[in-house]
Order: C-alpha cells, then sequence, then structure tokens
C-alpha cells in the first residue's frame, strides 16, 4: 500500500486517536488474529440498472516473498470486458487463500496504458508482476480495495467510479507469509451499471509510525537506522523515501505508541465514506476534519482497531471538505503486541515504521470522494 504514500509525498512536497491507552502489558484484542479465512458473504440484490461481473485469476499463483522479507505485492491485469463506458458502484473481493491474503486494491487503466501493462505482465516470470507500493502503470486510479472484515459497500445509486470503454483493472493483492503458505486464485464480483453517475474517487490521509521497542525488547533492528534501513532492503529505496518524508511533513516527531500528522486540502470535495488500515500491532485510529477549531468533526473514530474488520464505514451523511481545511489522522500502536501474536512473536523485535510488510506498519485513512 504505497502508491498513495508516494503520490502524498509529492502533494506535501507542492503545498510542501482517540488513544485506548499506551497498554504494553494488556492482552491482545481478541479480535487479532490476522488473516482470518472466510467465506464471501452473498451479494446485496442488484438495484435497478446493475448487473454482476464476475472476473478471478486464470489460474493459480503461489506468491514468493523477494528479498528475504515475508511480503510479496502482485499485480494481475484483469479484463471486465465492458466495450462501452460503465460505472462501478461495488467491488466484493474474493479472498481463495484467506491465510495468506493480506489486502487487495483495485486499479483502473485506461485503454491506452493496457498495452504497457501487458507487455509488464509478459515481460515477467509467472503470471502477474511484483509491484511494492502502486500497480507500477503510468496514471492507474484506485477504485476499489478490499482487507480483511470489508465486504461491498454500497452508497447512494448516484455515485460510481469511472470505467472508461476499454479499460483494465489492475488486482494487487499483498501475500503475506509470516505464518502461511500456499497458492490463490482469488476473484472479484463487480457491480456495474450503463448509467453515467457521479464519479468518485479514493483519497488516503497518512500518519508516520516511529514505534521503538518495548523496554524488554533488544536487539540490533532496535536501532532505527537499521530498521529504515531493513525496510529499504525488503522493499526498495522508495521506501525509506517514505517513511523520512513522513518524519519531514508530519514532524517534529517524538518516538512513541501515538503519532499524528495534519494534511491541508488542495481542493474541494465531498467525503462519503471513510476506513482505517493498520496492521497487527494497531490499537486505535482517528481520522478529524480542522480538528482545534469551531469547524471541528470526527469522520472516523476507532478506539479499539480490529485488524479482521477494517469495514468501509459510510458517513452518515456526506461531508464538504472546503479548500484549505485541514484533516488529521492519529494512530496508536501497541509493540507489545509482538510477544503475544502468533504471526509476530517469533519475529525478531524491531523499531517498527512505516512499511509495505504485515510486521510493518502503518496509519492510513481510506476515504471515498466525489467532487463537491
Amino acid at each position: 500500500m504505497n502508491r498513495y504514500l508516494r503520490a502524498a509525498a509529492l502533494f506535501f512536497v507542492a503545498v510542501l486517536l482517540a488513544s485506548c491507552g499506551a497498554a504494553t502489558t494488556a492482552a491482545p484484542p481478541a479480535a487479532h488474529t490476522g488473516h482470518a479465512t472466510k467465506h464471501a458473504p452473498a451479494p446485496t440484490p442488484l438495484r435497478a440498472g446493475e448487473r454482476f461481473v464476475n472476473l478471478a485469476l486464470p489460474q493459480s499463483y503461489t506468491p514468493a516473498a523477494p528479498n528475504g522479507g515475508t511480503d510479496e505485492y502482485r499485480c494481475f491485469l484483469v479484463d471486465p470486458g465492458q466495450s462501452g463506458r460503465v460505472s462501478l458502484t461495488g467491488t466484493q473481493f474474493q479472498p481463495q487463500n484467506g491465510d495468506i491474503v493480506h489486502h487487495a486494491i483495485f486499479f483502473m487503466v485506461a485503454a491506452d496504458q493496457v498495452g504497457e501493462a501487458r507487455e509488464r505482465d509478459a515481460n515477467t516470470p509467472g503470471q502477474g508482476w511484483t509491484c511494492f507500493g502502486d500497480a507500477g502503470i503510468g496514471e492507474a486510479r484506485w477504485v476499489g480495495h478490499w482487507a480483511p472484515g470489508t465486504n461491498e459497500t454500497l452508497l447512494d445509486p448516484k455515485l460510481g467510479y469511472d470505467l472508461p470503454p476499454g479499460s483494465h483493472l489492475i488486482m494487487q493483492v499483498h501475500y503475506n507469509l509470516l505464518s502461511a503458505a500456499g497458492s490463490d486464485r482469488s476473484g472479484v464480483r463487480l457491480r456495474v451499471t450503463d448509467r453515467r453517475l457521479e464519479p468518485l474517487v479514493t483519497e488516503q490521509f497518512f500518519a508516520p509510525v516511529e514505534l521503538p521497542c518495548t523496554a524488554s525488547e533488544s536487539g540490533p533492528l532496535c536501532d532505527r537506522k537499521a530498521a529504515v534501513n531493513d525496510v529499504a532492503k525488503r522493499f526498495g529505496e522508495e521506501s525509506r523515501a517514505e517513511v523520512e518524508g513522513l518524519k519531514e511533513h508530519c514532524g517534529p516527531l517524538k518516538p512513541g505508541p501515538t503519532q499524528r500528522c495534519d494534511m491541508t486540502v488542495p481542493s474541494r470535495f465531498t467525503l462519503h465514506a471513510l476506513a482505517g488500515h493498520m496492521h497487527l500491532l494497531g490499537r486505535a485510529i482517528k481520522v478529524e476534519l480542522n480538528p482545534g477549531t469551531a469547524r471541528a468533526m470526527t469522520l472516523l473514530d476507532v478506539p479499539r482497531y480490529n485488524f479482521d474488520d477494517q469495514t468501509l464505514r459510510p458517513l452518515p451523511s456526506p461531508v464538504t471538505v472546503e479548500k484549505g481545511d485541514v484533516v488529521r489522522v492519529t494512530c496508536t500502536h501497541d509493540a507489545g503486541l509482538r510477544a503475544m501474536l502468533p504471526q509476530l512473536r517469533d519475529t525478531p523485535p524491531r523499531y517498527v515504521v512505516w512499511g509495505a510488510g504485515t510486521a510493518d506498519e502503518m496509519c492510513l485513512g481510506i476515504a471515498v470522494a466525489s467532487a463537491a
């Protein structure tokens, strides 16, 4: 999940949680089970003018984490088979092997970029291509995602992601091999309509992660510099730039369980739904609008974060965000969970920073929006 961080870093240059307690000794929430394998629930009935399009990988894929890590981000090009322009009103990812699927993101690539994606696929051994962070193709746009606990979320039927004629989807799947392995043949059920709808976009709001080892832990990766070097080794030098870019933009930072970041909004838009994303050390996440002012509003508040319940939450009513408004993201992580969770307790202690791996962390607010 890093393309949006790189995009945000460019924005930072251009314009430049409620905590549930620092309970490193508390028992981990029962829901921090990691990759719960669940069958996809039955779809919500179609609404007027909608139809389903079912897609799946043409064959099973067996992930292999590169660079000595335990994570692979793999991108697969899938063709929705729509000759005309359609609007995407719902996405229901269907993970076939939930024990190794950490998350999935769907990016739309326009017809004139499909050739580039096919060439990338053809020049990479095996099915698809490795794509830490983003889809690796031009101006691919995020049009849907899945993380544990997420199901299809339906918004107002007047809203939808625009899929132009000849466009394809890139299905980016984050495979994590910390505690399981095997093959996967995931699929997706798209809900589309031929009607032209008010177009949606996906916005992302970030905060850094600067989480030291606990007082009872020690080891070479408890040094921040060594930990950042390790992230860069596993995911590339751009990962180092992400970590340091967040620190510079959101600072000054004091290492600890809770970090936050303010982002000044560059243009007006309307928010319809939000989700929070962290990894297994996450305790709480909050997204606020204009905190500390008369116009302050809490957009998302998850005081007891549950990795297996990262559902997209529709707002009670749409919220218009004006140019110059401030969106703040606050996250609390708990390094003490590392010794308690089956997926992490055999991993070496580390100073945790923003990283693409399940043993690393993120602090991300995901928002579905439209032009105001």
